[in-house]
């Protein structure tokens, strides 16, 4: 089962991130094995990391990467060397939704969310989206969902997410995250700090939000058409992006479409009406403001410092790299 519209909400914006000398972390050196004809497996590097400087003072940014190949083993030697001479690591941006009841009660209302997943007056997909994008939903549930009818009564934005990672699943990509437990495993045995960038959300009145979040139309047939598009024609782009990042190809990860549907799915939810009013709208540019916070006082107070953040988001024009260079600090790429 999918989690509520409050964790849901939160996992999309989430989306929304040594030697004693010398500060370029030491080369690898264990074998890396070829790439596979579809998919890199076995042990591999990962890519390089980026160097924001000022001064004497540096700050390591990973680009890290959704999905990745299934079944490849990160060597993540170079990043633990990093974390080891850091002052301070810091968490990609996240956004907290939690709400004044405790867990019990809160749990009590997963059933009302649940709910709250489907579509208003429990309308089929048939119903809600055009019928050119329903002729093409079926024969991809058929592939990579089943038979499963339940799926059938969900808005568009949550039966999209639920093809996407079936179809992830079925094509030797992984969709769970191998660099953070990583780097936090990392900071907690060389005793480094830290530092979250995280933007806390309060709901007051969680079952009036999620009633009301039940009867509100969505205006996510984008994000079902992007979805489909992406698993129809974007399958074989994303093996090469996750080769590519596997095998720290930043070129190729830079040439490569990104083609990222979250952001349309995100603007579907945070525009709704509800969002609006609880402030969801300008969620991004917050977490993107506070983690750039942060970054200035890590550069500030510390000699090394290490991030980790999207790869996406660091290749866009108003990404953080850009941002970070709009700041006055000297970009170096891997």
């Amino acid at each position: 089962m999918r989690p509520a519209l409050l964790a849901c909400l939160a996992l999309s914006l989430a989306a929304l991130v040594a030697p004693a000398r010398a500060q370029t972390p030491p080369p690898a050196q264990e074998t890396i094995r070829d790439i596979d004809t579809i998919v890199v497996s076995g042990v591999q590097p990962g890519p390089g990391m980026w160097k924001v400087s000022r001064g004497e003072h540096v700050l390591w940014i990973l680009g890290t990467l959704s999905p990745v190949p299934k079944n490849m083993e990160w060597l993540s030697r170079d990043v633990e060397a990093t974390i080891a001479q850091s002052q301070e690591v810091l968490e990609p941006p996240t956004v907290s939704i939690g709400t004044d009841l405790g867990m019990f009660r809160s749990m009590l209302l997963i059933p009302s969310a649940l709910k709250a997943r489907r579509n208003p007056d429990d309308k089929t997909l048939r119903e809600v989206v055009p019928a050119d994008l329903y002729a093409r939903w079926l024969p991809l549930k058929a592939r990579y969902i089943g038979s499963d009818r339940g799926v059938e009564k969900w808005r568009p934005v949550f039966a999209a997410q639920e093809l996407y990672e079936a179809a992830m699943r079925r094509s030797d990509l992984s969709l769970k995250g191998i660099v953070w437990p990583m780097v936090e495993r990392s900071a907690k045995q060389h005793d480094v700090k830290i530092t979250q960038s995280k933007i806390e959300m309060k709901i007051k009145d969680p079952k009036a939000v999620l009633k009301d979040f039940a009867h509100t139309t969505l205006s996510d047939t984008d994000c079902f058409a992007k979805t489909l598009s992406r698993i129809e024609g974007d399958i074989e782009t994303m093996r090469a992006r996750a080769n590519a990042w596997a095998i720290g190809d930043i070129e190729a990860l830079r040439a490569l479409p990104q083609g990222d549907q979250y952001e349309v799915c995100l603007r579907a939810v945070t525009a709704s009406g509800v969002a609006q009013r609880l402030g969801f709208g300008d969620l991004r540019e917050r977490v993107i403001q506070a983690w750039l916070a942060n970054a200035d006082r890590a550069l500030l107070n510390n000699r090394v410092s290490f991030a980790s953040l999207p790869v996406a988001e660091l290749f866009k024009p108003d990404g953080y790299l850009a941002r970070l260079q709009a700041r006055g600090y000297t970009i170096e790429a891997p």
